[in-house]
């Protein structure tokens, strides 16, 4: 008898969720879609937090095991007010992701204007001082990761450059001798018919497996009552990370308990963060509901299976 696939392979942490606004030192709205890294002998969370009058800045939690985070007194970054990144960050600076290369620890975030989204990159190598280096795009963008290497002497990069005004956002990637100029650009992944009909965006980070580049995305349906976040994966090759293998042609983790239905921004799983174990485990970082930050497990191999299989033996189950 064939075993069945397991098809929804997250587990849930128990102590869900791992912040909320009762946690922060400080008068906020809410905490959500946390970068996460392991930097020396801990593991840090990038926070979004959005203040009481409506905009996100980023705030350090710190961790010995992963689960239990004990939130920085004070803000990292706020937004800036020099005249290259003041006028574009106005409204705050959003949704970070973190990515070590070469030794150097890149955030990119989106920063938020009166103009529209558009992609920030910056860097620390010790998590005290903080660089911005450039703003990466034009508006709309947002949802921008770089990778952990570089290919062909390039930074690359995923981004979502679309997806605003009722048209549909796909998962784009683009390339960079310094992080400051960018071309080379085409799309990877679309909306399709379904679970993710709306618009696309990348979740977190890419992580190196043995058969790609292993990437979580959020997919997004608009239903009568408002907008369905959930998260899917893809696999990117190797040596052309431009060339997609394969993916999820089905939602993989989805909005189930309260504090992911009730919110905010009701129904969201938003992931930014995920920690490669030494085990063979991911622990997924995700925004619930645009008010807290939960946290999942799943194991690597699991989620590169489901983005090997046809879409056929997704239906069966088998």
């Amino acid at each position: 008898m064939t075993a069945r696939i397991n098809l929804y392979p997250f587990k849930r942490y128990a102590g869900n969720p791992i912040l909320t606004r009762e946690d922060i030192p400080y008068p906020c709205n809410t905490v959500f879609n946390a970068a996460a890294v392991k930097f020396k002998d801990e593991y840090l969370l990038l926070l979004r937090i959005e203040d009481l009058s409506g905009k996100s800045h980023f705030t350090l939690a710190r961790s010995k095991d992963g689960y239990n985070f004990i939130v920085d007194e004070e803000p990292w970054i706020v937004p800036a007010n020099d005249p290259y990144f003041g006028p574009y960050e106005e409204y705050g600076v959003e949704d970070p992701r973190i990515t070590p290369v070469d030794g150097v620890y890149y955030i990119t975030y989106t920063a938020f204007s009166r103009h529209g989204p558009r992609i920030g990159i910056g860097r620390t190598t010790d998590f005290v001082h903080f660089e911005r280096i450039s703003l990466a795009s034009e508006v709309d963008n947002k949802d921008a990761v770089l990778f952990p290497q570089k290919f062909n002497g390039l930074y690359a990069m995923l981004d979502r450059p679309s997806g605003f005004g009722g048209a549909k956002g796909s998962i784009w990637i683009q390339f960079s001798p310094d992080l400051i100029h960018w071309g080379q650009a085409r799309v990877v992944l679309s909306p399709e018919p379904g679970w993710s009909n709306s618009k696309l965006g990348v979740s977190t980070p890419p992580i190196k497996t043995p058969m790609g580049w292993l990437v979580f995305y959020h997919g997004v349906r608009q239903t009568g009552s408002g907008k369905l976040y959930r998260v899917g994966a893809m696999l990117l090759d190797l040596e052309n990370p431009a060339h997609l293998l394969g993916y999820t042609p089905h939602f993989i983790f989805g909005p189930e308990e309260d504090y992911e239905r009730i919110g905010d921004v009701p129904n969201v799983i938003f992931p930014c963060g995920v920690i490669d174990e030494p085990d063979g485990t991911l622990k997924l970082y995700y925004g619930a509901a645009d008010t807290c930050i939960a946290m999942a497990e799943v194991k690597t191999d699991d989620v590169v299976h489901l983005c090997q299989i046809l879409p056929d033996v997704i239906r069966t189950g088998k």
